[in-house]
């Protein structure tokens, strides 16, 4: 395969970044939060399990009208289209520690996912609070309402909601931002965006203890459209409580959550609805601001980790209070990306899209892999997939089929995720993939003793050069081959090309990670239960 190479190591500190963080957090008395004594003011109580209220009757019915378009098959016609903005790299960056800082945070995720699964950290209702499976599903319907439709959006207009999204990496970040308006009049705020999580907050007024962003803090006495979430609720049980919980006895006491994202990173803060504002487009392509209410989300008082400037983060896991999740009544059970490769102008645009898009739908070449659904370890987060076998140069490797399997503690497996960066596997399969690149590659010095990365070749001169093929076989029979920038990153003015995939040896969970996402659009298909992906230029998605 013959790829011209034209990468600076600036663009590969972009997609190198990851959520979680080291930082700790604390109250007032310095303690870490697992133990935190929580005030004594209504902002901020405990929660109970209390299962005694009522769902309104038009939660109900919005309830039974989401069935029978299920039954019915009734497709949603609108389509939401986010825009994230590709961004330079401060030139003051050292590359060499840059690459170092971010492949860190990448371990440091990956830890952390590990932890949470193996710990049974941040599950949600279908995990928490019931065991029997199908009674569990019956319960979610009945105790989420989806946020209400656009204001006075016709149901047959069919047209496009879009926003735009930045890099954080002005901001020494590698994530993804999202532009969102939020509460009533709508205030603009970043939020990043994560697969991983399910949970929406925004860093709130009082501000006890908070990380740094750009611009202020939102303040809910500053929005009409703000309304506390009581812990009489039964929405309050969507959301983990936290440690230790307090009676729920005063009708107007707020609903706590507390989310716990690393170590020592988490959220916590007070659960509410508020109302976020849109950017409609029509087929026509007239330009009309719309709002999406009753969004749930944790306005966050207690906030510690490296979120690099943003207001909060926007969650797009499986579970049932992400952005993805609530959306699903307007826009259909699917959301899609499509992220830019690092030589596009600064000025394009990756895309993040809710509901069906016919441009990738048409796609010749998109192929489908299918979720792993049904085993009682899986995190309600995550997006699983069964992978059956890695492919070098033509050759299916002898990795032992066990590598890719879940414990029965529920570790290992293989999530793709959009917060990590670079694509991580268990041993042994690493060191076999990585053994399988030293024996294919010829012609250019391997470079012994270069840090991080392995295997790194020296290739300055050479304009074109020919590495192996890569490729992932699925249990379904899927495969997944991908362009050689998506596993090579070259390193310049140094002229160097390491393999962009590392090991985790302290984790048995793999994952894809964007960097080899680049120039595919990724479709998410809840509803079933399998993932897209087509080869596509995403600047002009």
């Amino acid at each position: 395969m013959d790829v011209k190479f034209a990468f600076s190591l600036a663009f590969l500190a972009i997609f190198l970044g990851v959520f979680g963080a080291d930082a700790g957090i604390h109250n007032c008395n310095g303690s870490t939060f697992a133990g935190i004594e929580l005030p004594d003011h209504l902002s901020f109580n405990a929660v109970s399990s209390s299962t005694g209220c009522r769902v309104s009757e038009p939660t109900r019915q919005a309830v039974l009208n989401e069935e029978e378009d299920e039954r019915r098959d009734v497709p949603h016609k609108q389509t939401l289209k986010l825009h994230l903005k590709h961004n330079p790299l401060s030139k003051e960056k050292e590359p060499k520690k840059s690459v170092a800082e971010f492949t860190k945070k990448d371990l440091t995720r990956i830890q952390t996912l590990h932890t949470r699964i193996v710990e049974k950290k941040n599950q949600n209702t279908i995990s928490r609070l019931n065991k029997e499976k199908e009674q569990s599903k019956k319960q979610i319907k009945s105790v989420v309402p989806p946020a209400a439709a656009p204001e006075s959006y016709a149901g047959d207009l069919s047209g496009q909601l879009m926003a735009t999204l930045g890099s954080g990496v002005t901001l020494g970040s590698g994530e993804y931002f999202m532009d969102v308006f939020v509460g009533t009049p709508p205030k603009h705020f970043s939020l990043i965006l994560d697969t991983g999580s399910d949970l929406n907050w925004i860093q709130c007024v009082p501000c006890y203890d908070c990380f740094e962003q750009n611009g202020p803090h939102y303040d809910p006495k500053d929005s009409s459209s703000f309304r506390n979430i009581s812990c009489h609720d039964r929405r309050c049980q969507l959301v983990s409580s936290p440690d230790p919980p307090r009676p729920c006895k005063a009708e107007n006491q707020t609903c706590p959550y507390y989310y716990w994202y690393g170590d020592n990173s988490n959220t916590t803060g007070d659960f509410a609805t508020e109302t976020f504002t849109v950017n409609l487009t029509t087929p026509s392509g007239k330009s009309e601001f719309r709002r999406v209410e009753n969004v749930m989300f944790g306005c966050g008082h207690w906030n510690r980790g490296l979120f690099h400037g943003a207001a909060g983060l926007l969650g797009l896991g499986k579970g049932a209070l992400s952005f993805s999740s609530q959306l699903q009544s307007l826009y259909g059970h699917s959301f899609s990306y499509c992220l830019v490769d690092r030589n596009s102008d600064t000025n394009v645009s990756s895309k993040l899209i809710f509901g069906e898009d016919k441009d990738l739908l048409s796609h010749p070449n998109l192929n489908f892999t299918s979720f792993v659904v049904g085993e009682k370890n899986l995190v309600d987060t995550f997006y699983y997939l069964h992978i059956k076998a890695i492919v070098v140069g033509g050759e299916v490797l002898n990795i032992p089929e066990e590598t890719w399997n879940l414990s029965p503690e529920g570790a290992g497996g293989t999530i793709i995720d959009s917060g990590t960066t670079l694509s991580y596997f268990a041993e042994p399969a690493y060191e076999i993939i990585k053994e399988a690149f030293v024996k294919k590659v010829k012609g250019y010095p391997l470079l012994e003793d270069f840090p991080i990365l392995s295997p790194c070749y020296n290739v300055s001169g050479v304009e074109k050069i020919e590495l192996p093929e890569f490729e992932i076989h699925f249990a379904d029979g899927a495969v997944w081959n991908f362009p050689v920038e998506n596993y090579f990153i070259p390193l310049e003015p140094e002229g160097i090309v390491c393999l962009a995939i590392m090991g985790t040896n302290r984790s048995s969970l793999s994952i894809i990670g964007n960097y080899q996402q680049q120039n595919f659009h990724i479709w998410y298909d809840i509803k079933k239960s399998r993932l897209g992906y087509a080869p596509m230029k995403c600047a002009d998605v």
